[in-house]
């Protein structure tokens, strides 16, 4: 059983506050936030920094998103229960958590297989089951296609056109795009089969993996 004391709800909680002060405005994203128990994806030696709004290091040399980072893409992919989700890039599993509180039936791939097993091991521990798979995600997950929403958690160069073909009508694509040390958050929205592209701030993602990515 992970331990989630009073002190780590009571630290969500003000983390929660600072996300708003931020600008999230949806209180469903933030109401996950302030129940998936972020400290359980860090080693003893970074628990004390579980909470700040930073971005750390899991290994494999990627990260656990900065919870704004993961707040401000949640937001834009405007997710509702039951909607069937594709989530590019598994990595520690936190992003997975997050859509998962708020109702999503969850597709996660992740091209790292040590990160992938060691993610579809531990995330059931927690109680959250998404449907893991290993593989490159920047050609999306074909055989469970079309998806509701589709959220790429990696840099990437271009947007995979495997990835807006899979979307369904009315369907949104929340992608970082640009080179490898900053990207242009991207939401693009399939509507009457042509794509809406919103354009958004920068952020610095680890590179997307892949065909599609930088290799």
């Amino acid at each position: 059983m992970v331990e989630d004391n009073y002190k780590q709800r009571g630290l969500r909680n003000k983390l929660v506050k600072k996300l708003r002060l931020k600008g999230i405005r949806d209180e469903r994203v933030l109401e996950a936030i302030g129940k998936v128990p972020r400290h359980v994806f860090f080693d003893d030696a970074l628990l004390v920094h579980a909470y700040e709004d930073k971005a750390f290091p899991i290994g494999e040399g990627q990260t656990i998103s900065q919870p704004y980072t993961v707040a401000f893409q949640t937001e834009k992919l405007n997710v509702a229960p039951g909607d069937k989700v594709l989530e590019i890039g598994t990595g520690s599993g936190y992003q997975a958590c997050i859509l998962l509180e708020m109702g999503a039936k969850l597709y996660t791939i992740e091209y790292n297989r040590t990160l992938f097993e060691r993610t579809r091991d531990f995330l059931p521990l927690l109680g959250y089951k998404p449907y893991f798979a290993h593989g490159d995600g920047s050609k999306g997950m074909p055989s469970k296609a079309p998806f509701d929403k589709i959220i790429v958690t990696a840099g990437a160069p271009v947007v995979p056109a495997a990835l807006t073909d899979q979307l369904s009508e009315g369907g949104i694509l929340v992608i970082p795009v640009g080179d490898r040390e900053r990207q242009k958050m991207l939401k693009i929205t399939k509507r009457g089969g042509k794509l809406i592209e919103e354009a958004f701030d920068y952020f610095a993602f680890v590179p997307l993996k892949g065909k599609e990515g930088w290799g």
